[in-house]
């Protein structure tokens, strides 16, 4: 009986959406048109229609992760039929304080947490990054640019926006594998040092400062950021796609460390993704629960006014800020397309649960860049000497000079 009227809900939702979407339940049965579908959807069980009886995308994404149920189509196609039929695209309003979460971030959690996502395989990631293995977004200076082409040129702008000169001390909080470390050494000559607190990435830093001949001008520590005890020790610092990570009630506490960390004069780059809502925690549609169960564990967005209300609390002037949400899209769609791919290979390093979560989450992730759900912020700003302005390029001119213009 349940499961007659679970199928009726289900038809009659799929009937009234008019989407090109066919379902075809465990016993063979189809609901919808199959020749007209962009996207089937195979249930495999009578349990798995709760998941479209009355669905939201992240009870079908877990739906989809855990086996209940197989999605066949493009990643495009299922997140924009996904977000149709679930009406989704709102977010999560803050309820208060958050501060009573203060166990999400001990350093004990923080380091598992992070493990968690990363320590996946570095060879599973090598499968869908660039070459460098930046994870994060890229800049496309022109649509038609290549994934590596567009990480390259996201690195340069950050030395860029840093005005790195040789000889200064660069520091990268959550350094990855170690592209912006890396080409910060090669190309504008700096001495510098990454942290991270994932074991397979410092491992593979290592590799390839040893590889490139960097020994001696790139450091990479296992290390939490709240452990750095070296005082106006750096000219210039960055932090990209790693604030994610350090909760809301920890902003604080956060860009204290980093404005102690700096000289006199110094910058700061925070690159990271943020709510496109002032009043928001994170998505809604059950997506922020699902990424905090099976994706990153430990995470919260903030908005780009709280980034700045944070960073000038703790005594740095805010100099510069950009939003590269279409960026991150663009990127997001690159990375899908390239893990689907390689989806066998990726199948037998990680396994196919894994496999199931990155697709749908990256998919996922670039549908929400690409619909303004969420932002991506690179917000720079400086440590003032004696009250005067941080040691800042009067112009952006430097920011977008090309490197031929200084040949």
């Amino acid at each position: 009986m349940l499961d007659q009227l679970l199928i009726h809900q289900a038809r009659r939702r799929l009937e009234a959406s008019g989407l090109p979407l066919a379902v075809e339940l465990w016993n063979g049965k189809l609901l919808g048109s199959s020749a007209l579908a962009a996207v089937r959807i195979r249930l495999h069980h009578m349990a798995s229609l709760k998941a479209l009886a009355n669905p939201n995308l992240g009870a079908l994404a877990r739906a989809y992760v855990e086996g209940a149920l197989d999605l066949e189509g493009s990643a495009r196609d299922i997140l924009a039929l996904g977000d149709r039929l679930c009406n989704a695209g709102g977010l999560i309003p803050k309820m208060g304080s958050e501060s009573w979460k203060w166990w999400r971030h001990t350093r004990t959690r923080d380091r598992k947490n992070i493990q968690y996502h990363y320590d996946v395989s570095n060879d599973f990631y090598g499968l869908w990054l660039d070459t460098k293995r930046v994870y994060s977004c890229a800049y496309f200076k022109t649509p038609d640019m290549s994934l590596d082409a567009a990480q390259e040129a996201k690195l340069d702008h950050i030395c860029r926006k840093l005005d790195l000169q040789p000889g200064e001390r660069f520091l990268d909080i959550g350094c990855g594998w170690g592209g912006l470390v890396l080409h910060a050494a090669q190309h504008y000559g700096v001495q510098a040092v990454g942290i991270t607190l994932s074991d397979d990435q410092h491992a593979y830093v290592r590799q390839q400062i040893e590889a490139l001949g960097l020994a001696g001008r790139v450091d990479v520590r296992t290390m939490d950021y709240r452990d750095l005890q070296e005082p106006d020790a750096y000219d210039k610092i960055a932090s990209v796609g790693m604030f994610e990570h350090v909760g809301q009630a920890n902003l604080g506490d956060y860009f204290d460390r980093i404005t102690r960390l700096l000289k006199p004069g110094g910058l700061v780059l925070n690159h990271g993704i943020t709510t496109a809502e002032p009043d928001a925690i994170g998505l809604g549609s059950g997506i922020a629960e699902f990424i905090e169960d099976y994706v990153f564990p430990g995470g919260e967005l903030v908005h780009a006014s709280d980034v700045l209300r944070a960073a000038s609390r703790s005594g740095l002037e805010c100099l510069d800020a950009e939003n590269l949400r279409p960026h991150y899209g663009k990127t997001l769609w690159h990375w899908v397309t390239r893990l689907e791919d390689h989806a066998d290979e990726a199948r037998k390093i990680i396994g196919e649960q894994k496999y199931r979560i990155w697709r749908i989450y990256m998919a996922g992730s670039a549908h929400a860049f690409d619909h303004g759900w969420m932002e991506l912020w690179q917000v720079l700003a400086g440590k003032g000497v004696e009250g005067s302005q941080p040691h800042y390029p009067f112009k952006r001119d430097s920011m977008y000079r090309s490197k031929q213009a200084e040949a």
